[in-house]
């Protein structure tokens, strides 16, 4: 930990980036610019994400990183076992314990409360690139509030598979201006970003991009009056382990017997349940709750 600078980056660093985070939170859903630095990770791995976590993260703060949901996978520990080697803050895979916590790709299933920070690791954040391929012209759309190419993209998909199935990325309006990319996050979190208690930040390293959701934002998928935005429906299937049948599942492949079965994406939510469902002691936001 001596050996780097507090949360590594250097401290003008990390106050350019709080500034563009400010004006992100400012002009919700607005993309602020800002001077991606090297870290020690490939670029796609998080950078993004990570620039922002260290530049907020406080001594006194408790940090969750997850992977699409898990907390155990190759890219969270990486990212987590930096934090802690740079930070000396305390590290946690309970949601409702962590001040700040860093995802990739997930919502945690446990709803959010006004203290905490949820930082999202960003690969694209231009919700227009599928229709327009130029970054200047992109930025005179959302000057000018062009989205009509977004809409004709929506219209064909209904055109060609009677309904609009776009599983991620899902475009959706913040604060009645700007259409915004909300990461590779599923249709299912989604409706979790409006009205939430919840800072939101993004960070895009590659793409050199922060924008922000901040806490009672008005966030609406984009959908037409006849087709309206659904998430997906896991009706009739349920995890294996702890048995929930609201939460996001994965499907799991079992090579021995062929069949599929399905597991909560969020794994603190679902040993969290399944320590319940066993009577045993669960930390539940800092409190012990028999």
């Amino acid at each position: 930990m001596n050996k780097y600078n507090y949360a590594f980056l250097d401290e003008n660093t990390k106050k350019e980036i709080r500034r563009a985070i400010l004006k992100a939170v400012a002009i919700p859903g607005y993309q602020v610019p800002f001077g991606s630095r090297e870290m020690p990770i490939a670029r796609g791995w998080g950078t993004g994400g990570l620039q922002v976590t260290l530049s907020i993260v406080g001594e006194h703060d408790c940090v969750k990183v997850i992977d699409q949901g898990c907390d155990d996978s190759v890219n969270a520990c990486n990212i987590r076992e930096l934090i802690e080697q740079t930070t000396g803050v305390e590290t946690t895979t309970d949601t409702l314990q962590a001040s700040i916590i860093q995802t990739r790709h997930r919502i945690p299933e446990e709803k959010m409360t006004k203290e905490q920070i949820l930082v999202f690791q960003v690969p694209l954040p231009e919700p227009l690139r599928k229709v327009e391929p130029s970054e200047k012209k992109t930025r005179e759309m959302h000057g000018e509030r062009d989205y009509s190419k977004l809409w004709v993209l929506l219209y064909e998909n209904i055109v060609k598979w009677g309904e609009i199935t776009i599983a991620a990325r899902y475009p959706v309006t913040v604060h009645h201006r700007y259409i915004m990319d909300p990461s590779p996050i599923p249709r299912f979190d989604v409706p979790k970003l409006h009205q939430a208690k919840t800072l939101f930040l993004f960070g895009a390293g590659r793409e050199k991009r922060i924008y922000a959701i901040p806490p009672h934002t008005d966030v609406i998928p984009l959908q037409f009056e006849d087709y309206r935005f659904q998430k997906e429906k896991h009706k009739g299937i349920s995890c294996m382990y702890c048995h929930s049948e609201t939460s996001f599942l994965d499907e799991v492949y079992d090579q021995e017997t062929g069949n599929v079965q399905y597991c909560c994406s969020d794994t603190s939510y679902c040993l969290k349940r399944r320590n319940q469902q066993a009577g045993k002691s669960v930390m539940i936001g800092g409190a012990w709750d028999e």
